[in-house]
C-alpha cells in the first residue's frame, strides 16, 4: 500500500496481505471540501421528550446501583451477558459491519447482530450507520452530529437533547445508503424497531432472571434492564466525547480523535480512535489485534466458524508511513 492510498478504502487488504476485490464504502472518508456557513449559528432547540426520558433512565440506573447488592450471582452474570451482547450489536454490527463495511457477515450473523443492536437501543441500524458515516465524512464540523468542538457534554449526550444542526440533516440526505437499503436484515429491523426494542432491551433482560431463577421483577428491570442499558449508552457516548478530547494522536495529529485506552476497555475495542479515523475501513479499528478489543476477537472467531469473511485491514508499511508523516511522535508498536 502506498502512502497516497492509506485513507482510500480501495486500499483495504485482507489480513493475509491479499488485496480485496471489493472496496468498503467511500461515504466514511473525510470530506475536506466542506465549509461551514458564515453568519450566526442556528438557535439551539431543546428536545424536551429526550431530556425527560434520559433523566428518567439515569435515575432508574442509579436505583439499579442501589439494588445491585441484592441481585443474585446469576443475575449479575446475566447483566454482563446482556451488556456484552448489546455492545456487539453496536461495535461489530452497526459500526464495523454496516457503517464501514469492514468485513462481510453471513445471514445468521447479521440476524444475531441486528437482534443485539435492538437490545442496545441506540437507534435502528440504518439511522445509526447513516449518522456515523456523516460523522466520519464531516468530523468536527457543523455537519458532524456530535461535533466534539462543541464540548464534552454536547459530544457525549447533549447532541441527543437538541435538534440536529441543519447541515447534519442536509449531508445525511446526500449520502449513498443503497447498501443499507439492499440489506433485508437492516430494513426488517427498521420496520419492526420499536417492538424489537421493547422486547429485547427491556422485557428479555427483566424476564429471564425472574422466570429461570426467581429473581424479583424489580431487580430484573433495574439491574440487567436500566442499569445495563445506561452503561452501554455511556460507553458508546464516550467514544464520541472522551475519545475525541483526551489521549494521544500517534497516527494523525491534524485530526481530533485520540487513542483512549479506558474507552477501548468500556466500549470493547472502540477507543483506538485516532487510528480508526485515519483508517476507517480497518475491521479491527486498531493495529494491535485483540488487545483491549473484544470486538475484533469476536469477528475473528466468527471468521473461524465460517460466519464472517473478507476482513479489511491496513498494511504495516502504510501505518508506519502515515505515522512518520502525520503522527504526533507518541507512536509505539504493540
Amino acid at each position: 500500500m502506498t502512502e497516497t492510498e492509506n485513507r482510500n478504502p480501495h486500499a483495504a487488504r485482507q489480513p493475509n496481505g491479499g488485496a480485496m476485490a471489493e472496496s468498503s464504502t467511500v461515504e466514511d472518508v473525510f470530506d475536506d471540501t466542506y465549509r461551514e456557513k458564515d453568519g450566526p449559528k442556528p438557535p439551539r432547540r431543546l428536545v424536551w421528550r429526550n431530556i425527560i426520558l434520559m433523566s428518567l433512565l439515569h435515575a432508574g440506573a442509579l436505583y439499579g446501583l442501589v439494588l445491585l447488592p441484592s441481585a443474585s450471582g446469576l443475575t449479575l452474570v446475566w447483566t454482563a451477558v446482556c451488556y456484552l451482547v448489546s455492545a456487539l450489536g453496536v461495535t461489530a454490527g452497526a459500526h464495523r459491519l454496516w457503517s464501514h463495511r469492514s468485513y462481510k457477515a453471513s445471514f445468521p450473523l447479521r440476524v444475531f447482530l441486528a437482534v443485539a443492536n435492538s437490545m442496545s437501543f441506540q437507534n435502528d441500524i440504518f439511522e445509526w450507520a447513516r449518522d456515523h458515516r456523516v460523522h466520519h465524512k464531516f468530523s468536527e464540523t457543523d455537519a458532524d452530529p456530535h461535533n466534539a468542538k462543541r464540548g464534552f457534554f454536547f459530544a457525549h449526550i447533549g447532541w441527543l437533547l437538541v435538534r440536529k444542526h441543519p447541515d447534519v440533516i442536509e449531508k445525511g440526505k446526500k449520502l449513498d445508503l443503497s447498501d443499507l437499503k439492499a440489506d433485508a436484515v437492516v430494513m426488517f429491523q427498521r420496520r419492526h424497531y420499536k417492538l424489537s426494542v421493547v422486547v429485547l432491551c427491556f422485557l428479555l433482560p427483566m424476564l429471564v432472571p425472574w422466570y429461570f431463577w426467581g429473581e424479583s421483577l424489580a431487580v430484573g428491570y433495574f439491574v440487567p434492564g436500566l442499569l445495563r442499558y445506561s452503561l452501554i449508552l455511556n460507553a458508546t457516548w464516550l467514544v464520541n466525547s472522551a475519545a475525541h478530547i483526551w489521549g494521544n494522536r500517534p497516527y494523525d495529529k491534524t485530526i481530533n480523535p485520540r487513542e483512549n485506552f479506558m474507552v477501548a476497555l468500556s466500549a470493547i475495542g472502540e477507543g483506538f480512535h485516532n487510528y480508526h479515523h485515519t483508517f476507517p475501513f480497518d475491521y479491527a479499528t486498531s493495529e494491535f489485534g485483540c488487545k483491549l478489543n473484544l470486538t475484533t476477537a469476536f469477528i475473528d472467531f466468527m471468521c473461524f466458524l465460517g460466519l464472517a469473511r473478507d476482513r479489511k485491514s491496513v498494511s504495516k508499511d502504510a501505518i508506519l508511513t502515515r505515522v512518520q508523516r502525520t503522527g504526533d511522535g507518541s507512536y509505539k508498536s504493540g
